[in-house]
Order: C-alpha cells, then sequence, then structure tokens
C-alpha cells in the first residue's frame, strides 16, 4: 500500500509534472485513503478499512483502486502517479485529529500545489469525506446537527447546478428524476447548514453549492458542491450504495434513475482522472499496489456492507 510522508511533500511535488491538455489516459487509476476502524466489531480484522462499494463504485465508472494507508503515511513511500486523484470515504472518524484527517490534508495541500501549475488533480469526498472537504477549505470544523439517517431525498438544485460540471453530462430527464425522486441516500448526523456555509468567506469563495437538502430536525445543509477553481467534489449523500449496497434496512435507492445517476456520477469522477498522465513506469509495480492484491471480507450479518477490505 502506497503511503507518503510530510518530509516527503516537497519532492514529490517537485517529480509531478503538468499533463499536455491533448493527452488522455486511458488506465486511470483512483487513490482510495483507508480510514481507522471505530466499530468494535470490526477491529479483531484490521486496523483500516475501506467499504468493496467505494471500490466496485470506481470500477464501475472505469477506473482501477490503490488503497491509500492513512495510518502509516509517516513511515512508508510514495509515487507521485497515485497521486493525482482521490477519494475520501465516509465514516465516523474525528474530523481534525484522526489519521484519516491528517493525511487527507497533506493529500489535500499536495492537490492544491498540483492543479495551480497546470497538474490535474481531482478529490472527490463523499459523506464525511465531504464534510473533510469544508473543513480543509474552512479551516475549522463549521459542522452543525443535521439529522438525515438512513433517509433517501431528491436534490433541491440550486442555480448553480446548471452550469456545473459535476452535472453537465446527465440528461434533462435525469436531472429532473434527481429533483423529484428520493434517489440520494443520506446516512449522517451532522452537516454544513446553507447559513454557515454563505457567512463563510473561505467557503463561499472556494465551492460552488450545487444542491440543498433539509434534515429531519427542519436544517437546511448543503448537500452537493464543486469547486470553483480546483476540481474538488463532495457529496454529503452516497451515490455508491444505489448499485453496490443491498441490505433491505437500509434506504439504498434501487430504482433505474437511482443506478443511472450512480452509474454518470462514477464515469465523471473517473473521467476527471484520465486528464491526467501519470502512471507508474513499471507494469509490475503498479500491479503490486493495485486493491486486487487484498481480499475483501464478508460482513453483511454485522454491518450495513456486504463487504470490506481490512488492512
Amino acid at each position: 500500500m502506497l503511503c507518503v510522508s510530510a518530509i516527503l511533500f516537497a519532492s514529490i511535488f517537485r517529480e509531478c509534472s503538468a499533463r499536455p491538455d491533448k493527452l488522455v489516459n486511458n488506465r486511470p487509476i483512483i487513490g482510495i485513503l483507508t480510514q481507522e476502524v471505530q466499530d468494535p466489531d470490526m477491529k479483531p480484522y484490521g486496523r483500516t478499512y475501506i467499504p468493496s462499494s467505494y471500490v466496485k463504485y470506481i470500477e464501475s465508472g472505469g477506473g482501477r483502486v490503490i488503497p491509500i494507508s492513512s495510518v502509516e503515511f509517516l513511515n512508508g513511500r510514495c509515487l507521485c502517479s497515485l497521486f493525482d486523484r482521490l477519494l475520501l470515504i465516509g465514516g465516523t472518524v474525528d474530523l481534525q485529529t484522526s489519521d484519516f484527517a491528517h493525511a487527507a490534508k497533506i493529500y489535500f495541500r499536495l492537490a492544491l500545489k498540483a492543479n495551480d501549475v497546470g497538474d490535474y488533480f481531482p478529490i472527490w469526498g463523499t459523506c464525511l469525506g465531504f464534510q473533510l472537504l469544508t473543513v480543509l477549505v474552512a479551516e475549522e470544523n463549521l459542522l452543525s446537527k443535521t439529522p438525515a439517517e438512513n433517509i433517501s431525498l431528491p436534490l433541491n438544485f440550486t442555480s448553480e447546478a446548471a452550469s456545473s460540471r459535476m452535472f453537465e453530462a446527465f440528461p434533462p430527464e435525469l436531472l429532473t428524476a434527481l429533483s423529484q425522486e428520493a434517489l440520494a441516500a443520506n446516512f449522517h448526523h451532522f452537516g454544513v447548514t446553507d447559513q454557515m456555509f454563505m457567512r463563510n468567506e473561505k467557503l463561499r469563495s472556494f465551492f460552488s453549492v450545487l444542491s440543498l437538502n433539509k434534515a429531519e430536525n427542519g436544517v437546511v445543509f448543503v448537500s452537493t458542491m464543486e469547486g470553483r477553481k480546483y476540481p474538488f467534489y463532495g457529496v454529503q449523500w452516497h451515490p455508491e450504495v444505489n448499485r453496490f449496497q443491498w441490505n433491505p434496512l437500509y434506504s439504498f435507492p434501487h430504482s433505474r434513475n437511482a443506478e443511472r445517476m450512480s452509474s454518470l456520477l462514477a464515469e465523471f469522477f473517473v473521467n476527471e482522472g484520465r486528464r491526467s498522465s501519470h502512471h507508474f513506469i513499471q507494469a509490475e509495480e503498479e500491479s503490486k499496489e493495485l486493491i486486487y492484491n487484498y481480499n475483501p471480507l464478508y460482513v453483511a450479518n454485522f454491518t450495513s456492507y456486504e463487504q470490506i477490505y481490512f488492512f
């Protein structure tokens, strides 16, 4: 598993070269940051984990996955070929003190510097990953109680959604369905309210708000956002569950429109990764780092997931 240290940060960035615009990478690899295990029932199996639904989500969009350690990055090595697209998963760890947050902060800074010199580096955050992006940009935790636990909702699009990159390839009928049907699965207790978001100059200038939703306590929260300048994207909801999680006790939308939406978003982010030409020099080195070297464990008997990769 590839790792990075703060000491190596500057040298890693110098090794990254800008991608000529005419190039397209048809072997995109997405790095997924592992997260520390919090659930006592999961602790016997590993220190960190990635739910397989995120891996399958990326694979369904035409990409492959490399797991990035969130707890060993201070001792490891890094290949710049990994850090040109990154996915931050949902979960329950602390947004400021966890290894997950610490590692994400390093990669976030690398992505800013890379994009500033024309080296395309997209980041996607889902649920907790969405929240972490707001913390990294605002440089403080602005979360409020916005309970929307185990409920699917339509998206209340803002005027900026029509010109967004994220929804650009969506056919009009699917956008209509997204605004009318409960296709976005929510599993969270906290979020960033629309008022807090707009009051914070750093967030307001960095991200466009694409959709809003109302929590169970009546509070309106930001549910979808994308960077104005940088290719950074966040959803407070879970597009990966629509196609890859099936526990009947949970609100996982499986309608045709729900699956179409999930598929298009996966393709969108993987296609963002195609805009970088970073690659492993040796095919053998690439093969050793891919998620295929790990076996997911069946966990549906004690979690909401079907399978989880433990590390």
